[in-house]
Protein backbone atom coordinates (compact mmCIF):
# COMPACT_ATOMS: atom_id res chain seq x y z
CA UNK A 1 0.00 0.00 0.00
CA UNK A 2 2.93 2.44 0.94
CA UNK A 3 4.65 1.66 -2.79
CA UNK A 4 1.41 2.65 -4.25
CA UNK A 5 1.27 5.77 -2.62
CA UNK A 6 4.32 6.46 -3.33
CA UNK A 7 4.28 6.19 -6.84
CA UNK A 8 1.34 7.99 -7.23
CA UNK A 9 2.86 10.42 -5.52
CA UNK A 10 6.14 10.50 -7.68
CA UNK A 11 3.91 10.33 -10.61
CA UNK A 12 1.65 13.44 -9.57
CA UNK A 13 5.10 15.50 -8.82
CA UNK A 14 6.48 14.59 -11.85
CA UNK A 15 3.60 16.23 -13.83
CA UNK A 16 3.59 19.35 -11.46
CA UNK A 17 6.92 19.32 -12.41
CA UNK A 18 6.48 19.50 -16.39
CA UNK A 19 2.90 21.67 -15.89
CA UNK A 20 4.79 24.19 -13.67
CA UNK A 21 7.66 24.48 -16.30
CA UNK A 22 5.49 25.06 -19.25
CA UNK A 23 7.30 27.30 -22.08
CA UNK A 24 5.54 30.35 -22.95
CA UNK A 25 5.92 28.71 -26.66
CA UNK A 26 3.40 25.94 -24.60
CA UNK A 27 1.69 28.71 -22.64
CA UNK A 28 0.79 31.14 -26.12
CA UNK A 29 -1.18 29.58 -29.15
CA UNK A 30 2.01 27.57 -30.54
CA UNK A 31 2.74 30.24 -33.21
CA UNK A 32 4.63 32.96 -30.25
CA UNK A 33 8.55 31.93 -29.75
CA UNK A 34 10.26 33.02 -26.49
CA UNK A 35 12.16 36.48 -26.12
CA UNK A 36 15.83 36.49 -25.15
CA UNK A 37 14.69 38.10 -21.48
CA UNK A 38 11.75 34.95 -20.91
CA UNK A 39 14.22 32.24 -22.39
CA UNK A 40 17.26 33.30 -19.87
CA UNK A 41 14.59 33.13 -17.20
CA UNK A 42 13.18 30.10 -17.68
CA UNK A 43 16.01 28.17 -18.03
CA UNK A 44 17.98 29.93 -14.60
CA UNK A 45 14.66 29.02 -13.09
CA UNK A 46 15.10 24.93 -14.70
CA UNK A 47 18.63 25.31 -13.14
CA UNK A 48 17.87 26.21 -9.80
CA UNK A 49 14.90 23.41 -9.89
CA UNK A 50 17.33 20.51 -10.73
CA UNK A 51 20.81 19.57 -9.87
CA UNK A 52 20.72 18.11 -13.68
CA UNK A 53 20.52 20.86 -15.29
CA UNK A 54 23.04 24.04 -15.40
CA UNK A 55 22.57 27.55 -17.01
CA UNK A 56 26.15 28.86 -17.39
CA UNK A 57 27.51 32.34 -19.32
CA UNK A 58 29.78 31.10 -21.72
CA UNK A 59 30.46 33.89 -24.27
CA UNK A 60 29.61 37.63 -25.45
CA UNK A 61 27.60 38.74 -28.42
CA UNK A 62 28.82 41.85 -30.58
CA UNK A 63 26.54 43.59 -28.83
CA UNK A 64 27.70 42.91 -25.69
CA UNK A 65 25.09 40.62 -24.41
CA UNK A 66 25.60 37.88 -22.86
CA UNK A 67 26.12 33.63 -24.60
CA UNK A 68 24.38 31.29 -22.69
CA UNK A 69 25.14 27.26 -22.64
CA UNK A 70 22.20 25.31 -20.83
CA UNK A 71 23.40 21.69 -19.75
CA UNK A 72 21.86 18.59 -18.99
CA UNK A 73 23.83 16.00 -17.28
CA UNK A 74 22.31 13.60 -15.26
CA UNK A 75 25.93 12.14 -13.76
CA UNK A 76 27.39 13.35 -10.43
CA UNK A 77 30.62 14.39 -12.33
CA UNK A 78 30.08 17.55 -13.82
CA UNK A 79 33.86 18.47 -15.29
CA UNK A 80 33.27 18.53 -18.64
CA UNK A 81 36.64 16.97 -19.55
CA UNK A 82 35.94 14.31 -16.93
CA UNK A 83 33.35 13.20 -18.23
CA UNK A 84 34.44 13.33 -21.99
CA UNK A 85 37.03 10.34 -20.87
CA UNK A 86 34.20 8.16 -20.76
CA UNK A 87 30.94 9.53 -21.57
CA UNK A 88 30.08 11.34 -25.41
CA UNK A 89 29.08 15.03 -25.48
CA UNK A 90 26.06 15.85 -27.75
CA UNK A 91 26.09 19.99 -28.49
CA UNK A 92 23.35 21.95 -29.86
CA UNK A 93 23.44 25.59 -31.25
CA UNK A 94 20.19 27.59 -31.54
CA UNK A 95 19.61 30.91 -32.85
CA UNK A 96 21.91 31.80 -35.55
CA UNK A 97 19.32 32.86 -37.48
CA UNK A 98 16.84 34.27 -34.75
CA UNK A 99 14.08 34.27 -37.47
CA UNK A 100 14.89 30.91 -37.76
CA UNK A 101 13.62 30.00 -33.63
CA UNK A 102 12.23 26.27 -33.73
CA UNK A 103 15.25 24.72 -32.15
CA UNK A 104 15.23 27.81 -29.08
CA UNK A 105 11.69 26.64 -28.37
CA UNK A 106 12.44 22.99 -28.79
CA UNK A 107 15.60 22.53 -26.74
CA UNK A 108 13.79 24.36 -24.26
CA UNK A 109 11.42 21.50 -23.72
CA UNK A 110 13.79 19.25 -24.48
CA UNK A 111 15.62 19.83 -21.30
CA UNK A 112 12.88 20.76 -19.15
CA UNK A 113 11.43 17.22 -20.29
CA UNK A 114 14.99 15.79 -19.75
CA UNK A 115 15.31 16.92 -16.00
CA UNK A 116 11.68 15.88 -15.35
CA UNK A 117 12.32 12.45 -16.53
CA UNK A 118 9.13 13.03 -19.31
CA UNK A 119 11.96 11.94 -21.57
CA UNK A 120 14.31 8.53 -20.28
CA UNK A 121 17.44 10.04 -18.92
CA UNK A 122 21.05 9.34 -21.02
CA UNK A 123 22.69 6.69 -19.65
CA UNK A 124 26.11 7.30 -21.56
CA UNK A 125 25.91 11.21 -22.71
CA UNK A 126 25.51 14.76 -21.55
CA UNK A 127 23.48 17.21 -24.21
CA UNK A 128 25.11 20.91 -23.72
CA UNK A 129 23.30 23.44 -26.18
CA UNK A 130 23.61 27.20 -26.91
CA UNK A 131 20.63 28.26 -25.82
CA UNK A 132 20.24 31.50 -28.50
CA UNK A 133 23.54 31.93 -30.16
CA UNK A 134 22.97 35.48 -32.28
CA UNK A 135 21.93 37.54 -29.07
CA UNK A 136 21.38 40.82 -30.71
CA UNK A 137 19.70 39.49 -33.64
CA UNK A 138 17.17 37.83 -31.19
CA UNK A 139 16.58 41.24 -29.59
CA UNK A 140 15.90 42.47 -32.82
CA UNK A 141 12.38 41.26 -33.15
CA UNK A 142 9.48 41.94 -35.91
CA UNK A 143 6.96 40.24 -37.79
CA UNK A 144 8.22 41.21 -41.70
CA UNK A 145 11.93 40.05 -42.42
CA UNK A 146 11.33 36.57 -43.05
CA UNK A 147 8.67 37.55 -45.49
CA UNK A 148 8.53 33.94 -47.06
CA UNK A 149 7.56 32.03 -43.64
CA UNK A 150 4.65 30.82 -41.73
CA UNK A 151 4.88 31.75 -38.39
CA UNK A 152 5.71 32.82 -35.44
CA UNK A 153 3.96 35.68 -34.70
CA UNK A 154 7.33 37.61 -34.24
CA UNK A 155 10.77 36.42 -34.40
CA UNK A 156 14.73 37.67 -34.23
CA UNK A 157 16.97 39.15 -37.39
CA UNK A 158 19.25 37.68 -39.46
CA UNK A 159 22.20 39.40 -39.00
CA UNK A 160 23.96 40.29 -35.40
CA UNK A 161 24.73 43.40 -34.48
CA UNK A 162 27.27 43.61 -36.70
CA UNK A 163 24.77 42.66 -39.65
CA UNK A 164 27.34 39.72 -39.56
CA UNK A 165 25.35 36.41 -40.87
CA UNK A 166 27.44 34.38 -38.11
CA UNK A 167 26.98 31.26 -40.39
CA UNK A 168 29.51 32.41 -42.66
CA UNK A 169 31.89 33.68 -39.61
CA UNK A 170 32.78 30.26 -38.07
CA UNK A 171 36.36 29.79 -39.81
CA UNK A 172 37.45 33.52 -40.37
CA UNK A 173 35.68 34.67 -36.70
CA UNK A 174 34.77 38.58 -37.35
CA UNK A 175 32.49 38.06 -34.68
CA UNK A 176 32.75 37.80 -30.61
CA UNK A 177 29.92 35.63 -31.36
CA UNK A 178 32.70 33.03 -33.56
CA UNK A 179 35.15 33.48 -31.33
CA UNK A 180 32.58 32.71 -28.15
CA UNK A 181 30.92 29.30 -30.56
CA UNK A 182 34.75 28.26 -30.80
CA UNK A 183 35.72 28.64 -27.67
CA UNK A 184 32.65 26.87 -26.18
CA UNK A 185 33.35 24.09 -28.67
CA UNK A 186 36.75 23.54 -27.85
CA UNK A 187 35.57 23.06 -24.29
CA UNK A 188 32.97 20.52 -25.86
CA UNK A 189 34.73 18.86 -27.82
CA UNK A 190 31.40 16.94 -29.23
CA UNK A 191 30.88 13.80 -30.53
CA UNK A 192 27.63 15.05 -32.33
CA UNK A 193 26.38 18.58 -33.35
CA UNK A 194 22.93 19.98 -34.45
CA UNK A 195 22.48 23.35 -35.60
CA UNK A 196 19.01 24.02 -35.76
CA UNK A 197 17.30 25.96 -38.62
CA UNK A 198 14.60 27.06 -41.13
CA UNK A 199 14.99 26.22 -44.86
CA UNK A 200 14.04 28.98 -47.51
CA UNK A 201 14.05 27.80 -51.18
CA UNK A 202 11.30 25.18 -52.95
CA UNK A 203 8.09 24.11 -51.77
CA UNK A 204 7.51 20.48 -51.33
CA UNK A 205 5.71 17.73 -48.74
CA UNK A 206 8.18 17.64 -45.70
CA UNK A 207 8.41 19.57 -42.71
CA UNK A 208 11.83 18.25 -42.13
CA UNK A 209 14.79 18.48 -44.22
CA UNK A 210 18.51 18.06 -43.54
CA UNK A 211 22.09 18.75 -44.63
CA UNK A 212 24.42 16.16 -43.46
CA UNK A 213 27.93 17.50 -43.19
CA UNK A 214 29.94 17.16 -46.14
CA UNK A 215 31.06 13.42 -46.19
CA UNK A 216 34.67 14.26 -47.91
CA UNK A 217 35.66 16.45 -45.58
CA UNK A 218 34.33 14.44 -42.28
CA UNK A 219 36.79 11.62 -43.62
CA UNK A 220 36.50 8.09 -45.25
CA UNK A 221 35.96 6.28 -42.05
CA UNK A 222 33.69 8.54 -40.12
CA UNK A 223 31.83 9.39 -42.76
CA UNK A 224 30.63 6.58 -44.41
CA UNK A 225 29.43 5.85 -40.84
CA UNK A 226 27.59 9.04 -40.17
CA UNK A 227 26.21 8.62 -43.66
CA UNK A 228 24.81 4.83 -43.98
CA UNK A 229 24.36 3.82 -40.24
CA UNK A 230 23.91 6.79 -37.62
CA UNK A 231 21.85 8.97 -39.75
CA UNK A 232 20.24 6.63 -41.46
CA UNK A 233 18.92 5.07 -38.41
CA UNK A 234 18.02 8.87 -36.38
CA UNK A 235 15.76 9.35 -40.29
CA UNK A 236 14.08 5.69 -40.01
CA UNK A 237 13.43 6.73 -36.36
CA UNK A 238 11.94 10.37 -37.78
CA UNK A 239 9.95 8.09 -39.95
CA UNK A 240 8.40 6.08 -37.53
CA UNK A 241 7.60 9.64 -35.31
CA UNK A 242 5.19 10.64 -38.88
CA UNK A 243 8.49 13.16 -40.11
CA UNK A 244 9.15 11.75 -43.79
CA UNK A 245 12.23 13.99 -44.74
CA UNK A 246 14.58 14.58 -47.68
CA UNK A 247 18.00 15.89 -47.87
CA UNK A 248 18.38 20.00 -47.66
CA UNK A 249 16.77 21.24 -51.30
CA UNK A 250 19.38 24.32 -52.22
CA UNK A 251 16.71 24.68 -55.21
CA UNK A 252 14.30 27.67 -55.56
CA UNK A 253 12.20 26.61 -58.77
CA UNK A 254 11.15 23.31 -59.66
CA UNK A 255 12.91 20.26 -58.38
CA UNK A 256 14.75 18.98 -61.52
CA UNK A 257 13.63 15.60 -62.41
CA UNK A 258 17.53 14.56 -62.33
CA UNK A 259 17.87 15.83 -58.92
CA UNK A 260 20.04 17.31 -56.69
CA UNK A 261 23.32 17.56 -55.09
CA UNK A 262 24.53 17.93 -51.45
CA UNK A 263 25.00 20.89 -50.36
CA UNK A 264 29.27 21.63 -49.60
CA UNK A 265 28.84 23.07 -45.63
CA UNK A 266 32.92 24.27 -46.22
CA UNK A 267 34.24 25.42 -42.73
CA UNK A 268 32.42 29.05 -42.39
CA UNK A 269 29.48 27.21 -41.83
CA UNK A 270 28.75 25.68 -38.39
CA UNK A 271 28.64 21.99 -39.35
CA UNK A 272 31.99 22.44 -42.15
CA UNK A 273 33.84 23.71 -38.64
CA UNK A 274 32.94 21.06 -36.44
CA UNK A 275 33.79 18.25 -39.29
CA UNK A 276 37.33 19.79 -38.79
CA UNK A 277 37.07 18.06 -35.49
CA UNK A 278 35.37 15.19 -36.31
CA UNK A 279 32.09 15.63 -34.75
CA UNK A 280 29.36 14.02 -36.72
CA UNK A 281 27.17 17.11 -37.60
CA UNK A 282 24.01 17.96 -38.88
CA UNK A 283 22.02 21.18 -39.76
CA UNK A 284 18.02 20.09 -39.16
CA UNK A 285 16.01 22.58 -41.63
CA UNK A 286 12.07 22.42 -40.97
CA UNK A 287 10.40 23.95 -43.84
CA UNK A 288 9.60 27.65 -43.74
CA UNK A 289 5.47 27.50 -45.32
CA UNK A 290 5.04 24.21 -42.66
CA UNK A 291 3.17 25.55 -39.22
CA UNK A 292 4.74 26.84 -36.41
CA UNK A 293 4.15 24.36 -34.09
CA UNK A 294 5.04 21.08 -36.46
CA UNK A 295 8.37 22.63 -37.09
CA UNK A 296 9.08 22.85 -33.82
CA UNK A 297 7.80 19.60 -33.19
CA UNK A 298 10.02 17.59 -35.72
CA UNK A 299 13.32 20.00 -34.39
CA UNK A 300 12.45 18.46 -30.91
CA UNK A 301 11.67 14.72 -32.73
CA UNK A 302 15.24 15.25 -34.30
CA UNK A 303 16.95 16.05 -31.37
CA UNK A 304 15.44 13.43 -29.58
CA UNK A 305 16.37 10.34 -32.20
CA UNK A 306 20.01 11.52 -32.03
CA UNK A 307 19.80 10.86 -27.82
CA UNK A 308 18.77 7.73 -27.80
CA UNK A 309 21.22 6.71 -30.99
CA UNK A 310 23.52 8.11 -29.30
CA UNK A 311 23.48 6.30 -25.88
CA UNK A 312 22.94 3.02 -27.55
CA UNK A 313 26.10 3.69 -30.09
CA UNK A 314 28.58 6.02 -27.76
CA UNK A 315 31.50 3.91 -27.98
CA UNK A 316 31.65 3.10 -31.58
CA UNK A 317 31.25 6.56 -32.38
CA UNK A 318 34.03 7.96 -30.14
CA UNK A 319 36.32 5.06 -31.16
CA UNK A 320 35.48 5.74 -35.08
CA UNK A 321 36.32 9.77 -34.39
CA UNK A 322 40.04 8.80 -33.67
CA UNK A 323 40.36 6.39 -36.07
CA UNK A 324 39.28 8.87 -39.06
CA UNK A 325 42.37 10.80 -37.64
CA UNK A 326 44.59 7.93 -39.19
CA UNK A 327 43.56 9.14 -43.05
CA UNK A 328 45.30 12.52 -42.27
CA UNK A 329 49.07 11.25 -40.99
CA UNK A 330 52.87 12.89 -42.75
CA UNK A 331 53.01 12.74 -45.95
CA UNK A 332 49.20 11.40 -46.92
CA UNK A 333 47.58 12.84 -49.81
CA UNK A 334 44.68 15.58 -48.83
CA UNK A 335 41.47 16.74 -50.71
CA UNK A 336 41.79 20.27 -50.81
CA UNK A 337 39.22 21.15 -52.77
CA UNK A 338 36.36 18.93 -54.07
CA UNK A 339 33.33 18.81 -56.87
CA UNK A 340 29.94 16.49 -57.17
CA UNK A 341 30.32 13.16 -58.70
CA UNK A 342 28.10 13.27 -61.60
CA UNK A 343 28.16 9.52 -62.34
CA UNK A 344 27.65 8.47 -58.37
CA UNK A 345 23.97 8.12 -57.01
CA UNK A 346 21.22 7.29 -54.96
CA UNK A 347 17.61 7.29 -55.63
CA UNK A 348 14.80 8.50 -53.53
CA UNK A 349 11.55 8.86 -53.93
CA UNK A 350 10.92 12.50 -53.40
CA UNK A 351 7.57 14.11 -52.28
CA UNK A 352 6.82 17.44 -54.34
CA UNK A 353 4.23 19.35 -54.95
CA UNK A 354 3.78 20.32 -59.01
CA UNK A 355 5.46 23.45 -60.32
CA UNK A 356 3.25 25.90 -62.42
CA UNK A 357 3.16 28.69 -64.59
CA UNK A 358 0.47 31.18 -64.24
CA UNK A 359 0.62 35.39 -65.53
CA UNK A 360 1.76 37.42 -62.23
CA UNK A 361 -0.72 40.19 -60.93
CA UNK A 362 2.48 42.28 -60.77
CA UNK A 363 3.91 42.18 -64.23
CA UNK A 364 1.83 40.04 -66.49
CA UNK A 365 5.23 37.87 -67.05
CA UNK A 366 4.55 33.90 -66.29
CA UNK A 367 5.70 33.41 -62.71
CA UNK A 368 5.93 29.91 -60.46
CA UNK A 369 4.06 28.66 -58.11
CA UNK A 370 3.28 25.38 -56.43
CA UNK A 371 0.18 23.81 -56.67
CA UNK A 372 -0.53 21.88 -52.97
CA UNK A 373 -3.78 20.17 -54.80
CA UNK A 374 -1.00 18.60 -57.21
CA UNK A 375 1.24 16.49 -54.71
CA UNK A 376 3.24 13.91 -56.69
CA UNK A 377 5.67 11.76 -55.70
CA UNK A 378 8.44 11.29 -57.95
CA UNK A 379 12.32 9.22 -58.14
CA UNK A 380 14.52 11.79 -58.17
CA UNK A 381 18.97 11.21 -58.15
CA UNK A 382 20.76 12.37 -55.19
CA UNK A 383 24.62 13.21 -56.04
CA UNK A 384 26.17 12.57 -52.73
CA UNK A 385 29.61 12.01 -53.24
CA UNK A 386 32.01 14.28 -54.31
CA UNK A 387 35.53 14.07 -55.55
CA UNK A 388 38.62 16.05 -55.19
CA UNK A 389 40.00 18.41 -57.65
CA UNK A 390 43.41 18.95 -56.02
CA UNK A 391 45.55 17.69 -53.63
CA UNK A 392 47.82 18.58 -51.22
CA UNK A 393 51.10 16.35 -49.45
CA UNK A 394 50.65 16.53 -45.50
CA UNK A 395 53.77 18.32 -43.85
CA UNK A 396 55.25 16.93 -41.14
CA UNK A 397 55.27 20.80 -40.10
CA UNK A 398 53.71 24.38 -40.37
CA UNK A 399 55.81 27.14 -39.88
CA UNK A 400 54.06 30.18 -38.90
CA UNK A 401 56.29 33.53 -38.35
CA UNK A 402 55.39 35.29 -35.13
CA UNK A 403 54.75 38.45 -37.15
CA UNK A 404 51.27 36.43 -38.42
CA UNK A 405 49.86 37.01 -34.98
CA UNK A 406 46.40 36.99 -35.93
CA UNK A 407 46.77 33.68 -37.50
CA UNK A 408 48.66 32.60 -34.28
CA UNK A 409 45.23 33.68 -31.93
CA UNK A 410 43.37 32.00 -34.30
CA UNK A 411 45.04 28.68 -33.95
CA UNK A 412 45.40 29.09 -30.16
CA UNK A 413 41.87 29.73 -29.89
CA UNK A 414 41.02 26.03 -31.24
CA UNK A 415 43.45 24.52 -29.35
CA UNK A 416 46.08 23.91 -32.22
CA UNK A 417 49.20 22.57 -30.24
CA UNK A 418 52.27 24.56 -31.53
CA UNK A 419 55.70 25.08 -30.06
CA UNK A 420 58.02 28.47 -30.22
CA UNK A 421 61.75 28.70 -31.42
CA UNK A 422 63.68 29.20 -28.83
CA UNK A 423 66.79 29.98 -30.61
CA UNK A 424 67.47 31.14 -34.45
CA UNK A 425 66.78 28.26 -36.88
CA UNK A 426 67.64 27.16 -40.37
CA UNK A 427 65.38 24.36 -41.90
CA UNK A 428 64.62 23.71 -45.54
CA UNK A 429 60.94 24.23 -46.85
CA UNK A 430 57.91 24.40 -49.33
CA UNK A 431 57.50 27.72 -50.00
CA UNK A 432 54.27 29.20 -52.06
CA UNK A 433 54.28 31.31 -54.51
CA UNK A 434 50.60 33.24 -55.11
CA UNK A 435 50.35 31.67 -58.43
CA UNK A 436 47.06 33.70 -59.56
CA UNK A 437 43.34 33.94 -57.64
CA UNK A 438 40.42 35.78 -58.17
CA UNK A 439 38.06 38.27 -56.15
CA UNK A 440 34.47 38.64 -55.58
CA UNK A 441 33.17 41.81 -57.28
CA UNK A 442 31.11 42.72 -54.19
CA UNK A 443 32.08 42.52 -50.48
CA UNK A 444 31.33 39.41 -49.19
CA UNK A 445 30.51 39.21 -44.87
CA UNK A 446 32.82 42.23 -44.52
CA UNK A 447 35.36 41.09 -46.70
CA UNK A 448 36.56 40.92 -50.88
CA UNK A 449 36.85 37.33 -50.92
CA UNK A 450 39.51 35.29 -53.04
CA UNK A 451 38.78 32.26 -54.47
CA UNK A 452 40.18 29.65 -57.55
CA UNK A 453 43.43 30.17 -55.72
CA UNK A 454 46.80 29.13 -57.43
CA UNK A 455 50.41 28.41 -56.16
CA UNK A 456 54.10 27.80 -57.28
CA UNK A 457 55.97 25.71 -55.20
CA UNK A 458 59.84 25.98 -54.20
CA UNK A 459 62.25 24.72 -51.99
CA UNK A 460 63.80 27.26 -50.09
CA UNK A 461 66.29 27.30 -46.78
CA UNK A 462 65.46 30.06 -44.34
CA UNK A 463 66.32 30.95 -41.30
CA UNK A 464 63.33 31.26 -38.55
CA UNK A 465 63.26 33.59 -35.65
CA UNK A 466 63.52 32.94 -32.24
CA UNK A 467 59.19 32.95 -31.57
CA UNK A 468 58.33 32.14 -34.49
CA UNK A 469 56.10 29.15 -34.36
CA UNK A 470 56.55 25.32 -35.32
CA UNK A 471 53.17 23.55 -35.50
CA UNK A 472 52.75 19.61 -35.47
CA UNK A 473 49.94 18.53 -38.02
CA UNK A 474 50.36 15.15 -36.16
CA UNK A 475 47.40 16.19 -34.10
CA UNK A 476 43.38 16.36 -33.31
CA UNK A 477 43.28 19.67 -35.08
CA UNK A 478 44.97 18.66 -38.41
CA UNK A 479 42.02 19.59 -40.81
CA UNK A 480 41.58 22.77 -39.20
CA UNK A 481 45.47 23.54 -39.47
CA UNK A 482 45.30 22.26 -43.25
CA UNK A 483 41.65 23.92 -44.33
CA UNK A 484 43.21 27.65 -42.91
CA UNK A 485 46.81 26.74 -43.92
CA UNK A 486 46.75 25.73 -47.16
CA UNK A 487 46.26 28.84 -49.70
CA UNK A 488 44.07 26.78 -52.08
CA UNK A 489 41.55 25.68 -49.78
CA UNK A 490 38.30 27.05 -50.16
CA UNK A 491 38.01 29.07 -46.83
CA UNK A 492 41.54 29.16 -46.23
CA UNK A 493 42.79 32.14 -44.04
CA UNK A 494 44.32 33.78 -47.63
CA UNK A 495 41.41 33.48 -49.39
CA UNK A 496 39.35 35.53 -46.14
CA UNK A 497 41.87 38.13 -46.51
CA UNK A 498 44.66 37.65 -43.54
CA UNK A 499 47.01 38.02 -46.13
CA UNK A 500 46.03 41.05 -48.64
CA UNK A 501 49.67 42.40 -48.13
CA UNK A 502 51.73 40.25 -50.03
CA UNK A 503 49.42 41.12 -52.93
CA UNK A 504 50.96 44.64 -53.09
CA UNK A 505 54.15 46.07 -54.91
CA UNK A 506 55.62 48.12 -51.91
CA UNK A 507 58.62 49.43 -54.75
CA UNK A 508 57.83 50.79 -57.99
CA UNK A 509 59.82 53.04 -60.53
CA UNK A 510 59.16 56.19 -62.77
CA UNK A 511 59.21 55.03 -66.22
CA UNK A 512 60.95 58.00 -67.37
CA UNK A 513 64.23 56.94 -65.35
CA UNK A 514 64.08 53.26 -65.80
CA UNK A 515 63.25 53.59 -69.64
CA UNK A 516 67.75 54.14 -69.92
CA UNK A 517 68.38 51.43 -67.17
CA UNK A 518 66.10 49.40 -68.87
CA UNK A 519 68.16 49.94 -71.95
CA UNK A 520 71.81 49.23 -70.76
CA UNK A 521 70.50 46.37 -69.33
CA UNK A 522 69.36 44.63 -72.41
CA UNK A 523 72.84 45.49 -74.05
CA UNK A 524 74.53 43.86 -71.06
CA UNK A 525 72.55 40.52 -70.59
CA UNK A 526 72.26 38.64 -73.69
CA UNK A 527 70.01 35.73 -71.86
CA UNK A 528 67.71 38.70 -70.73
CA UNK A 529 67.12 40.47 -73.92
CA UNK A 530 66.99 36.83 -75.97
CA UNK A 531 63.93 36.03 -73.65
CA UNK A 532 62.64 39.87 -74.31
CA UNK A 533 62.73 39.63 -78.17
CA UNK A 534 61.45 36.46 -77.58
CA UNK A 535 58.00 37.09 -75.71
CA UNK A 536 57.36 39.77 -78.24
CA UNK A 537 57.70 37.58 -80.67
CA UNK A 538 55.35 35.30 -79.43
CA UNK A 539 52.69 37.93 -77.73
CA UNK A 540 51.31 40.53 -80.33
CA UNK A 541 49.54 42.22 -77.70
CA UNK A 542 52.81 42.73 -75.66
CA UNK A 543 54.92 44.24 -78.44
CA UNK A 544 52.07 46.76 -78.83
CA UNK A 545 52.49 47.76 -75.35
CA UNK A 546 55.56 49.70 -74.36
CA UNK A 547 54.34 50.10 -70.50
CA UNK A 548 54.11 46.17 -70.89
CA UNK A 549 57.51 45.68 -72.08
CA UNK A 550 59.15 48.51 -69.85
CA UNK A 551 57.65 46.78 -66.85
CA UNK A 552 58.60 43.12 -68.22
CA UNK A 553 62.25 44.13 -68.53
CA UNK A 554 62.08 45.32 -64.12
CA UNK A 555 60.43 41.91 -63.35
CA UNK A 556 62.92 40.30 -65.06
CA UNK A 557 66.00 42.39 -63.69
CA UNK A 558 67.98 42.89 -60.28
CA UNK A 559 65.77 45.91 -59.48
CA UNK A 560 62.46 43.81 -58.72
CA UNK A 561 63.78 42.80 -55.41
CA UNK A 562 60.57 42.48 -53.47
CA UNK A 563 60.43 38.65 -51.87
CA UNK A 564 57.76 39.35 -50.26
CA UNK A 565 55.84 40.19 -53.13
CA UNK A 566 52.85 37.02 -53.44
CA UNK A 567 55.39 35.50 -51.12
CA UNK A 568 52.58 33.27 -48.78
CA UNK A 569 54.47 34.03 -45.28
CA UNK A 570 53.82 30.00 -43.82
CA UNK A 571 56.06 27.16 -44.84
CA UNK A 572 55.74 23.66 -44.93
CA UNK A 573 58.60 21.08 -43.51
CA UNK A 574 57.94 17.89 -45.25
Amino acid sequence: MKLRYLLIFLTTSLLFAQNSFQTPFEKGNKNQTVTYDEMNSYYQNLAKSFNTVQYLKKGEDDNGRLIYVVIYNPFSEKDVEKIRKDKAIIFVNNGIHPGEPDGIDATMMLIRDLATRKVKAPQNFIIAAISAYNVSGMLNRGSHSRANQNGPEQYGFRGNARNYDLNRDFIKADSKNARSFQEIYQWLQPDVFIDNHVSNGADYQYTFTYISTFKERLGNTLGNYFYNDYQAKNLEDMKKLGYESTPYVNIHGDIPDEGFAAFEDSPRYSTGYTSLFNSLGTVPETHMLKPYDKRVDATYKYMLVNLQNLDKNYRKIKQLRLDNLKQYKPGMQYGIRWKIDSTRFSTMDFKGYEGRYKPSDISGKPRLYYDRNKPFTKKIKLFMTAVPTGYITIPKYYVVPQSQYRVIEELKRNKILMTALKKDSTAMVEAYKIKDFKTVKNPYEGHYLHFDTSVETAKRNLVFSTGDYLIPTDQPGVKYIIETLEPEALDSFFNWNFFDGILAQKEYYSAYIFEDTASELLKSDKKLKDAFEAKKTSDKKFADDGAAQLDWIYRNSPYFEEKTFRQYPIYRIL
